[in-house]
Order: C-alpha cells, then sequence, then structure tokens
C-alpha cells in the first residue's frame, strides 16, 4: 500500500528549479542551527540557560527539518513520488512530534525568561543544569508521545480507495481527507492533540509575558528596560511566526482547508521557520553576533594558515 504525491511540479524546468531552491535553503537551515550549537557549546560566555535552551531549538531544528527535507528532495527528482503506508505513519510521528516539541522548547525558554527578569536573584538556583536538561528531554519526549498516539489512531482508521496525498509530505489535514470514516470524531481527536501541543505552550507563554511586561515596566531606568526587552523580543518574533503557522493548519476544521494554501503554510513552517530562526536570534542578540563572528574568523584565519 503506497500514497501518491500530488504536490510537485510535473514539468522538469519546474523540478530543477524546486530541487535547487530547496537544496539552498536546507543548506543555509543546516549552516545557521549547526553555527549557534557551536557557538553555545564552546564559547564560555554563552553557557547559559538561555543559550542552552536556543542550542536545544536548533538541535531539534535540524532533527525536524531532516525528516521531511531529504525526501522531498528525492521526490522532485523521482518519476514515481510515493511513499508506503509505513513510511508515512514514520513520517508524520517525527514531523509532528519535533514541530510539538519545538512549541514546547518556545514555552520552556519563555519560562526562562520570566524567572530571569521576574525573580533574578533566584535565577542561578532555579535554572540549574539539570532542570535545563530535563525540561529539553521532557519537551522532546512528551512531543513525540503524543504524535505517536495521534498517528497511531489515525493509521487504525481505514482509507478510503484513492490514495493521492494533495501534499508534498505526510501531514495531519491531508491525511485525515483519506480516511472514510465519521469525519467529527477523528477532528475532535486531531483538536485535542492540537491544543495539547499548540494553545497549552502559547497560553503560557502569554502568561509569562504578562508578568514579564509587569515586571519590566517597574524599572526605572530606560537602558535597563530596554534590556530587558531585547532579550525576549526574538523569543517572541519566533513563537508568533511558529504558533500562527501551526495555530492556521492545525486548529481549525477540515471543511476550511484548502490544498494549496496549506502547501504554502506548511513550507513556511517547514522551512521558512527553521530557517529564520538563526536569523532572528542572531540579528537581535549582540553576543550571539559576536560569538558567530568570532567563530568565522578564526575558521577563516586556519583555512588561510
Amino acid at each position: 500500500m503506497e500514497f501518491v504525491f500530488l504536490a510537485y511540479p510535473s514539468q522538469p524546468e519546474l523540478c530543477v528549479l524546486s530541487f535547487l531552491g530547496v537544496s539552498l535553503i536546507y543548506t543555509l537551515i543546516i549552516t545557521g542551527n549547526v553555527l549557534i550549537i557551536v557557538a553555545t557549546r564552546t564559547e564560555a560566555r554563552l553557557h547559559t540557560p538561555m543559550y542552552y535552551f536556543l542550542g536545544s531549538l536548533s538541535g531539534v531544528e535540524l532533527c525536524y527539518t531532516a525528516v521531511v527535507v531529504p525526501h522531498i528532495l528525492a521526490n522532485i527528482l523521482q518519476s514515481e513520488k510515493t511513499i508506503t503506508l509505513l513510511g508515512c505513519a514514520i513520517q508524520m510521528i517525527f514531523f509532528i512530534g519535533l514541530g510539538s516539541a519545538d512549541c514546547f522548547l518556545l514555552a520552556t525558554m519563555a519560562y526562562d525568561r520570566y524567572v530571569a527578569i521576574c525573580h533574578p536573584l533566584q535565577y542561578p538556583l532555579t535554572m540549574t543544569l539539570t532542570l535545563c536538561v530535563r525540561l529539553v528531554v521532557s519537551s522532546v519526549g512528551i512531543g513525540l508521545f503524543l504524535s505517536t498516539q495521534l498517528v497511531a489512531f489515525i493509521f487504525s482508521l481505514p482509507f478510503c480507495r484513492a490514495r493521492s496525498i494533495e501534499h508534498f509530505i505526510c501531514d495531519i489535514p491531508p491525511v485525515m481527507r483519506l480516511v472514510c470514516a465519521n469525519s467529527h470524531i477523528h477532528e475532535l481527536s486531531v483538536l485535542v492533540a492540537a491544543t495539547l501541543a499548540i494553545a497549552v505552550p502559547f497560553f503560557f507563554i502569554a502568561t509569562s509575558y504578562v508578568f514579564i511586561v509587569a515586571a519590566v515596566l517597574k524599572i526605572h531606568s530606560a537602558a535597563g528596560r530596554h534590556r530587558a526587552f531585547s532579550t525576549c523580543s526574538s523569543h517572541l518574533s519566533v513563537v508568533l511566526l511558529q504558533y500562527g503557522c501551526c495555530a492556521f493548519v492545525y486548529m481549525r476544521p477540515s471543511s476550511s482547508y484548502y490544498p494549496k494554501q496549506d502547501q504554502f503554510i506548511s513550507l513556511v513552517y517547514t522551512l521558512g521557520t527553521p530557517l529564520l530562526n538563526p536569523l532572528i536570534y542572531t540579528l537581535r542578540n549582540s553576543e550571539m553576533k559576536g560569538t558567530l563572528g568570532k567563530i568565522l574568523t578564526r575558521n577563516c584565519l586556519s583555512h588561510n594558515n
């Protein structure tokens, strides 16, 4: 049993352009996220909880894109753009699971900023390395657990004879359209999973930022307020991009599903978000910019020697 993807271009010229475009973006994603991981691991002054979470987020996004992008590139070049039933289920488990882990990690990073700004004296005692590791492992573990349960439920349902997926990857909305059963109950199950993975962490982030804003407004110096807000602005930008796309795709009824529109939104959070995250965190963070500059300069000098 196989599914056939319908979203890939059929003209050879478009296939070549698509392959080159996706390859370039994927190269930039790997480069940007690897640089952040190297910077947070090698630079002593970045050995803080905030940068530990940032490095972990980059690691999750490398795995997240590795689940789907090589498969997309292979399908662009192949005449038969298919995937087995088991392959589709495995891809969905890791794609949805690591995407959910992204959401939980962003909530963890909001908690880190809340403790740093609202309880600065308790911050070193609260945000220990042990707690940071546990929070990262829990984020990934809960994300994969939720996705495994959801995918097991979806693939236990009967599929219609038409095995054509109007998408370029195995994602929940297009695969759910192939199910031949009472859709309301299944839609509800997807909504519950999306609420746990998207709405609950977002509510936690929003609550954290209410306390953060209240604490920052109490700071008397303008420089102090600016410094506090600057540490949160990049995180908030990433949150709005990630949660906005995910909520649009997964937290709405299937009656409002439009294949072309969803394919574009999926491209944004499959390729756009992992590409933009390193840029957002680097451009808005002077410490990260300085560290990456030092790493690149050191590498250039070593190559010249």
